[in-house]
């Protein structure tokens, strides 16, 4: 509905690619969290490539500066508030992934290349099922500005927003960046 508005209030008229840019603030503002979304739609950005890979194999991933976790713990114990998923799994099956570029990373070394591998010490401390990473996925999309905002109040200690707008918070027991699975209920694509 609003990037229609914009349109026929002709605010996206001016063509970018063609060295005119004198309506792009107007066009930016107008279509506002829909930006990122839609500015190919109406030509003011370089279109999207679908088929490259899609979104929910991409994510970004922070830190987050205060996380509390006997915050994120009380809130995730027990049932699921609503409008969100937790997620429970073993570290070892978080860490999975990073063993292997471990891996990979040792027989480059055995070779004599010049690569420094990380330690694995930690790893082996965290193989029993009782280390276990907790994260929460919210139901619905959300930006990532709402993501890091919601994972910071929920006490996380990180977070990983997919490109599909799919959210999770990552608990304090996760060594890692929690799961690589989209399990968002309402925003799978």
């Amino acid at each position: 509905m609003r990037v229609c508005l914009c349109v026929v209030q002709e605010l996206c008229q001016c063509r970018p690619s063609d060295g005119n840019c004198s309506c792009c603030k107007e066009c930016m503002l107008c279509l506002g969290n829909l930006w990122e979304e839609c500015c190919d739609c109406v030509g003011m950005c370089n279109p999207k490539n679908y088929s490259d890979s899609p979104a929910t194999s991409k994510s970004t991933v922070e830190e987050l500066h205060r996380p509390i976790p006997s915050l994120f713990r009380a809130l995730t114990e027990g049932d699921s508030p609503i409008n969100m998923m937790v997620v429970s799994f073993p570290v070892a099956e978080e860490l999975s992934h990073h063993e292997n570029l471990v891996s990979f990373l040792e027989s480059l070394d055995n070779q004599h290349q010049n690569v420094s591998v990380p330690g694995n010490s930690i790893h082996a401390s965290y193989d029993s099922q009782e280390n276990m990473c907790t994260v929460v996925y919210f139901d619905d999309c959300v930006s990532i500005r709402q993501c890091k905002l919601y994972c910071e109040a929920m006490g996380g200690s990180k977070y990983r927003w997919f490109h599909n707008a799919c959210c999770q918070c990552i608990g304090p027991e996760c060594l890692d960046y929690g799961s690589k699975a989209v399990k968002c209920m309402n925003c799978l694509f």
